[in-house]
């Protein structure tokens, strides 16, 4: 579904990825890993095509992205953003329709179809109940779950999310991923997503990228990824990794 050849990508004089190959599978659950500053939101920004690598090509279901435009990709791929701009007096259903307008012939004009998607989505993601209050209106929490299904409201093959739970309580950074995996397995969407928590990366996704010095370190199942060593060496503390019954999932401590 999304194959990414080769990237080499840099600001200026500064090469932030050099030599970044990988590909994912229809319906799976990538996550992107990393200290501050490997260049994790710059790969997710290559994908998207907001910035153009130096060299490399990226994928799309057999496409090559560079010959899409702006509405093809969109019709392909949604995408969650670690800031979402969007003005207060807006109701949430509103939010979400926008999330049509890659699909609609006629510019901002709604169709049947379009209203139907938006139900639909609003239901998969229990929204539907806040649907006529102002976006302003709501909790942090709330505004990223309308974020999100305003992004599936494009009906996407590839959802890209950049920390989709940052700055957000355990509750509902549980229920994000919680609802985002389920899509996953549902819905076969495609999801890459970049986290900087270790434990709900293990916890809710299917193959990882580690991220270090410009290359990928480390890349596959979590119990490939989560070693000792890999971590140790890619931020420089000492950690234990355990699997916790409890979640069955491996879990990182931090211990010196």
């Amino acid at each position: 579904m999304l194959k990414v050849e080769d990237i080499k990508v840099g600001y200026h004089e500064n090469i932030v990825l050099d030599g970044i190959s990988f590909s994912v599978e229809e319906g799976e659950f990538l996550g992107i890993i990393g200290p501050n500053g490997c260049g994790k939101t710059t790969l997710l920004r290559v994908i998207t095509w907001v910035k153009h690598p130096l060299s490399g090509k990226v994928i799309f279901d057999g496409k090559d992205i560079k010959k899409l435009s702006r509405k093809e990709i969109a019709k392909i791929m949604a995408v969650v953003p670690q800031i979402s701009p969007i003005p207060p007096f807006f109701t949430v259903e509103e939010i979400i329709l926008m999330g049509r307008y890659p699909r609609q012939k006629i510019r901002w004009m709604t169709t049947k179809e379009d209203i139907e998607a938006v139900e639909d989505t609003m239901q998969k993601t229990n929204t539907t109940h806040f649907r006529n209050r102002f976006i302003n209106e709501l909790s942090g929490g709330e505004r990223q779950e309308v974020i999100i299904t305003r992004a599936l409201a494009q009906e996407p093959k590839i959802l890209i999310l950049d920390e989709p739970t940052a700055n957000l309580d355990i509750k509902h950074q549980v229920r994000i991923l919680s609802l985002i995996k389920s899509l996953v397995k549902e819905e076969k969407i495609t999801t890459v997503m970049v986290i900087h928590d270790l434990n709900l990366a293990a916890r809710f996704c299917d193959k990882l990228i580690l991220l270090y010095d410009r290359k990928i370190y480390a890349e596959g199942g979590v119990e490939d990824v989560f070693t000792k060593q890999n971590l140790r060496d890619v931020y420089e503390v000492d950690v234990e990794v355990n699997h916790n019954p409890l979640i069955n999932s491996l879990q990182v401590t931090v211990v010196g």
